[in-house]
């Protein structure tokens, strides 16, 4: 059974006043990439969404996916907190 989980969930916000929102595997990762994410495509936005595809495939772990998933997050500056604990 694949593991796409991220051991530590990343926050991210969509919009100035929009709620936090968790993403804790690849797989919601991937489908916030790809349906909600707030601003232009780019080259690390694609690549979190490569790296998110590699992870759910199981081809790369999940703290790849999640990595990429921050440093896209972060250029986007929809991160709030990539340390979230639950």
């Amino acid at each position: 059974m694949r593991n796409d989980r991220f051991e530590i969930p990343v926050s991210v916000r969509l919009g100035p006043g929009g709620e936090p929102r968790l993403l804790r595997s690849a797989h919601e990762a991937s489908e916030f990439l790809l349906h909600e994410w707030p601003g232009k495509r780019t080259p690390k936005q694609r690549a979190a969404i490569q790296a998110c595809y590699d992870a759910e495939s199981g081809n790369k772990p999940a703290m790849t996916a999640r990595r990429a998933l921050v440093a896209a997050a972060r250029e986007a500056d929809i991160l709030v907190n990539d340390k979230t604990h639950h």
